[in-house]
């Protein structure tokens, strides 16, 4: 077992206020040790930013195309090694660490190298401007360039911490920034490791930067202190806008990925293949690390017609799903993160009975131990009002409700102060299409749950501000700067 240090100007710092456990959640058992801050050494890590930053941001964009494409094969060629720590600390089944959580951190830091190359200046047509009290009259030139925002912090969320964090990283350093991050409590071990091995990647010391804490006061020292230039954060839309409301104070620029409560939408000429499908999308609700990720299709709108055909089949695909313990490869369904979200995703079951739903499956505690665990779980008879049809919940819960037209379908999918990812399933592209404009949703999938890695990512209302995501991802942290001169 280790403990860490916190990464600090390119070597481990020993943490003054000593260490916190890191606990496996489907063992229960310690396995790691994570440094608590102090306001001291938040500061002294920003310092190493700002030192760091205007060296890094006046390399060649090749370089930092370099450094960053070779921490992508450092992290491929250690992938075993990086897999098992983050089955350890998150719980997340060996099938969704060995596919969906390091490989697709690689993939960042490859398409950042790439972006770092990327044109970030836009040249304008020159303009004929008369004289003026300001200037003489001409023909005047200009250009819009991205310019780095300085030094970026970046608050990353729990449940694919690696992955969330490289996606920040990536481009953050493509662009000419420098960071520090302060991952989830529950799990920064892996984002510790990247540390060490973006120096070995050719990385400056400072220009990245970890701290970490069991409470909010890392977060909080962070956003707050005057050397940040910009807070990317990803978690639940309460902390965001604590944190949003921190950085305003100072008009801190903000990315803030937050919670979501997605619809499937599932209308009434949706085939026997399409149907299908949708069953398979809302289904990942339970078998894509056990719920606890914000743009899963957690509410399934059906028209009333397809209602119970529906409710059916994902009856059936629950049934089939192994729960158990994470590194054996047969394991479909994990433990949630902690005994703390276990106990809250089992009350919102228990209070959507009280509130008159029926629990169609799961709905009690499976007979696994040790570990946190909670059944793949379907809530039928709910109508949009209540706590578990409006609020994110962060488990294996899905919660079915009726439709009888369209426009009822748009007003309970809207009815949420959510806007993150919603689904329309149809036989009907088109009509798909055309439905997907009334969502307020900042994605919609359309007869899939799958994602492109280039689309804009964000959401709408309270799911968040701003965008990354492929080449929106270095417009998400730069800052645009405008030069005029005559031609």
């Amino acid at each position: 077992m280790t403990a860490y240090g916190h990464w600090i100007d390119g070597a481990w710092r020993a943490p003054e206020k000593g260490h916190y456990p890191i606990v496996n959640p489907a063992t229960e058992e310690v396995v790691g040790e994570a440094p608590e801050s102090t306001p001291a050494e938040v500061a002294d890590a920003v310092a190493a930013a700002q030192a760091a930053q205007s060296g890094w941001c006046r390399t060649d964009p090749r370089e930092r195309a370099a450094v960053l494409e070779r921490a992508a094969e450092l992290l491929a060629e250690r992938e075993e090694q990086f897999v098992r720590l983050i089955q350890a600390e998150t719980g997340a089944t060996l099938r969704v660490a060995s596919s969906l959580q390091v490989p697709v951190a690689v993939d960042r830091f490859r398409r950042y190298a790439r972006g770092a190359l990327e044109p970030h200046v836009i040249p304008l047509a020159p303009h004929v401007v008369k004289a003026g009290p300001l200037a003489p009259g001409g023909l005047i030139g200009a250009a819009v360039a991205r310019r780095p925002v300085g030094v970026v912090c970046c608050i990353t969320s729990y449940n694919f911490p690696i992955v969330n964090l490289a996606g920040k990283v990536a481009p953050a350093l493509a662009m000419g920034n420098s960071v520090v991050a302060k991952p989830a409590p529950q799990d920064p071990l892996c984002c510790l490791e990247l540390g060490p091995l973006l120096r070995e990647a050719g990385l400056p010391d400072g220009v990245f930067n970890v701290i970490t804490g069991s409470g909010p006061g890392a977060g909080e020292a962070l956003v707050t202190h005057p050397g940040v230039d910009m807070v990317s954060f990803t978690g639940s839309t309460t902390v965001g806008r604590k944190i949003a409301e921190a950085a305003g104070r100072s008009m801190k620029r903000t990315l803030m990925e937050l919670g979501g409560k997605g619809a499937a939408i599932v209308l009434e000429d949706t085939d026997d293949n399409v149907l299908k499908s949708a069953i398979t999308a809302v289904g990942s609700v339970w078998s894509f690390h056990s719920g606890q990720i914000c743009t899963a299709p957690t509410r399934v709108l059906v028209h009333r017609s397809l209602y119970e055909r529906v409710v059916t089949g994902l009856k059936r695909y629950a049934g089939a799903l192994t729960i158990g313990d994470p590194v054996d490869n047969s394991t479909v369904v994990g433990p949630l993160i902690s005994a703390a979200q276990r106990d809250r995703v089992e009350a919102y079951v228990a209070g959507a009975r009280a509130e008159g739903a029926r629990i169609i499956t799961g709905g009690t505690r499976p007979a696994v131990r040790p570990g946190f665990y909670v059944a793949p779980t379907l809530i039928g008879d709910a109508t949009p009002d209540m706590t578990v049809a409006r609020e994110e919940i962060f488990g294996p819960v899905v919660v079915a409700l009726a439709f009888d037209d369209e426009d009822e379908a748009v007003r309970i999918a809207n009815g949420t102060s959510y806007g993150l990812h919603d689904y329309v399933f149809s036989a009907d592209a088109g009509r798909a299409w055309a439905l997907a404009a009334r969502l307020r949703s900042g994605n919609v999938g359309i007869n899939t749950a799958q994602r492109h890695p280039e689309t804009a990512f964000g959401g709408f209302k309270e799911s968040g501000i701003g965008r990354d995501g492929g080449s929106f991802g270095l417009h998400a942290y730069s800052e645009l700067q405008s030069v005029v001169w005559p031609s």
